[in-house]
């Protein structure tokens, strides 16, 4: 059997994970530094912190099409090497005069989504070619692991440098470390040599999106339209409607243990070509566990949502990106990725603005089902059509 452990592999999976960190460490006190530092009300922050997902949504596409068009080692390097500059940018701004400083932060944070969405599409990509063929699926549900781990200890590791320092630019100097160190890994891997493709045409959809797995695509926007409407109003349903005043941290961290362990049993399936079961098996968890979200207004629902969407995710998410992979060509691997990053963005976003929309004029509880209701909806999509074309137009 080919070795999956690769340094390359391992290169790979540490700069994912840095990537991660660097961002999950600033996030949950972004929101406190804006007001502390420039004196921002709360519709200001959600506007200046919103260019960030705006612009890497809108780079996605294009994500694809340069890392398919151009030498992928430098792509990466480029991609990962802006992505780590702007944090070295952060730390200087909060000399700024209030108006000028706050002027400068949302522009600096806004063009920083931009390197974001193309090293990350980048980097999936390579952790695929430098995974041996035989290996692929299981490689994928174990790189996955990396954005887990990367995404639930950075906000630990964040507040609890902030408790102990009370200073946010040790929280800047930490994310400009942790995402240092991932260029400094990307670097250095090897990336197998192979022929760059010309454009097919001036104008061609299936260079931007993969239009073969645009199935796998709307099952896969159902489900983070469901999870974004949920996270979005996590914290504030909690503290009002269920007197959960300690913060998400308990729902986080039950649902990063649910995606770790999920994702260590499915990557065993994965190796034996299990693909559609583990799709099927994990969408079927996560139905459950956002229906109890939804029907049950209790600290039950709460955190059994979190752990079972946990579990369905780390069964489900790895399938599809393994889907998305193999009815995609060899030179459309960049495509894939991106097609598949964009699709879970998009729902985000969608569940953000729909989800914001009922909870303000009918509340929490029936967005909540709303949330079940399209994650129902993507299932039922999934197992009459998505399964079947999967099975039907796979290429290996």
């Amino acid at each position: 059997m080919e070795k999956l452990w690769n340094s390359n592999y391992l290169k790979v999976c540490l700069a994912n994970f840095m990537s991660n960190f660097s961002f999950m460490v600033l996030a949950p006190l972004l929101p406190l530094y804006l007001s502390d530092t420039f004196g921002a009300d709360k519709h200001t922050i959600g506007v200046v912190l919103s260019g960030y997902t705006v612009v890497a949504l809108l780079v996605r596409p294009f994500s694809g099409y340069i890392t398919d068009s151009y030498p992928r080692k430098r792509v990466l390097v480029l991609s990962y090497g802006l992505f780590s500059l702007f944090f070295a940018l952060y730390l200087g701004l909060s000399t700024l005069p209030a108006t000028l400083g706050l002027m400068a932060f949302a522009f600096v944070r806004t063009l920083h989504g931009g390197p974001m969405g193309l090293a990350t599409t980048a980097t999936t990509t390579a952790a695929i070619d430098v995974l041996p063929a035989s290996r692929r699926a299981e490689g994928i549900g174990y790189f996955g692991i990396s954005n887990n781990l990367g995404t639930a200890i950075a906000p630990f590791v964040g507040l609890y440098a902030y408790d102990l320092t009370g200073s946010y630019m040790v929280l800047f100097g930490l994310a400009f470390v942790a995402s240092l160190t991932g260029f400094v890994a990307n670097s250095t891997v090897h990336i197998p040599a192979r022929e760059v493709v010309p454009n097919k045409e001036a104008v061609s959809l299936d260079r931007f999106f993969l239009i073969a797995a645009w199935r796998q695509s709307l099952m896969l926007a159902c489900f983070s339209f469901s999870y974004g409407v949920i996270s979005t109003y996590l914290a504030i349903y909690g503290k009002e409607e269920l007197g959960i005043t300690t913060g998400t941290g308990g729902f986080f961290l039950l649902l990063s243990i649910g995606l770790m362990s999920s994702r260590l049993v499915g990557a065993r399936s994965l190796r034996q070509g299990r693909v559609v079961e583990n799709a099927s098996v994990g969408m079927c968890i996560s139905l459950i566990g956002f229906l109890l979200f939804a029907a049950f207004h209790s600290p039950l629902g709460y955190y059994g949502c979190a752990l079972l969407v946990g579990l369905g995710n780390g069964h489900m998410f790895p399938a599809t990106q393994t889907m998305f992979i193999n009815l995609a060509s060899n030179n459309q691997r960049g495509t894939a990725s991106s097609s598949l990053l964009t699709s879970w963005d998009v729902g985000i976003g969608l569940g953000v603005v729909f989800g914001g929309i009922v909870a303000e004029h009918l509340g929490y509880g029936p967005a909540f089902w709303m949330a079940w209701v399209v994650n129902l909806l993507g299932v039922l999509f999934y197992f009459g059509f998505a399964r079947r074309h999967y099975t039907t137009h796979k290429l290996r």
